[in-house]
């Protein structure tokens, strides 16, 4: 996945930003930088990178509004946030903005370089047979990752679509936090499984909006399933 995948390292920390952007590049990962939120948005614009490293304090406006701009934008790069916050309020913030994983200061950079390339596995799926699953009314295209609730398109963030799907492909079963971790996250995930309720909570809010019928159910003390007629 290296050599032609981009990375935007935003820190306004010089030595920090530094370091980080020259590991990844050791990696293998095409790397560019940026100190500010404001030129933060417009390189990822410009540049649409696979992936941001985005420092949550920036001298201007903070990371999670860069997150809602590229969003509004359209774009749908992974997001690993830094931060020095590291309270489960913190962490639940940036994660339901539409980041992928949150990474507390200090870090060690095997420990960064790890999560980085978990995100990009998971955000960057393998391409279908170009099928469509289909769960009631609600359709999921494996060839465009474009989903639509009785016909209306939903707008999903890359983690999102990933475990929308793994629900679709086992409609009608009660999956686990731990099968659901695994599943989406992958086993070599550092943070722990209410990240899998932050997001289910996140889709709910998407999928079951203004419908009559929900789909998504909790299942206390066992797990999540979606519920539906699978075509």
């Amino acid at each position: 996945m290296t050599g032609t995948t981009r990375l935007l390292v935003v820190d306004d920390e010089p030595s920090l930003q530094d370091i980080v952007a020259t590991s990844m590049r050791f990696l293998g990962y095409q790397v560019s930088t940026a100190s500010t939120g404001r030129e933060a948005v417009k390189a990822a614009i410009a540049d649409h990178p696979d992936l941001l490293i985005l420092d949550v304090m920036l001298p201007d406006f903070d990371g999670i509004e860069v997150m809602k701009r590229i969003r509004d934008a359209g774009l749908d790069s992974g997001v690993v946030f830094l931060s020095a916050r590291d309270t489960p309020a913190d962490k639940i913030a940036g994660l339901t903005a539409g980041g992928d994983d949150y990474v507390t200061k200090p870090f060690g950079l095997e420990e960064l370089a790890a999560r980085v390339s978990a995100v990009l596995r998971r955000v960057r799926p393998e391409s279908g047979s170009g099928s469509v699953i289909r769960v009631s009314d609600l359709e999921l295209d494996e060839e465009t990752y474009e989903v639509r609730r009785a016909g209306q398109l939903i707008e999903l963030a890359p983690t999102e679509y990933k475990l929308l799907r793994h629900l679709m492909v086992n409609a009608n079963v009660v999956l686990s936090r731990a099968q659901l971790l695994d599943a989406v996250w992958g086993t070599d995930f550092y943070g722990d499984d209410s990240v899998v309720a932050t997001y289910i909570s996140y889709l709910r809010r998407k999928i079951d909006a203004g419908s009559a019928e929900p789909l998504l159910y909790t299942h206390r003390g066992f797990g999540y399933v979606l519920r539906g007629i699978r075509q």
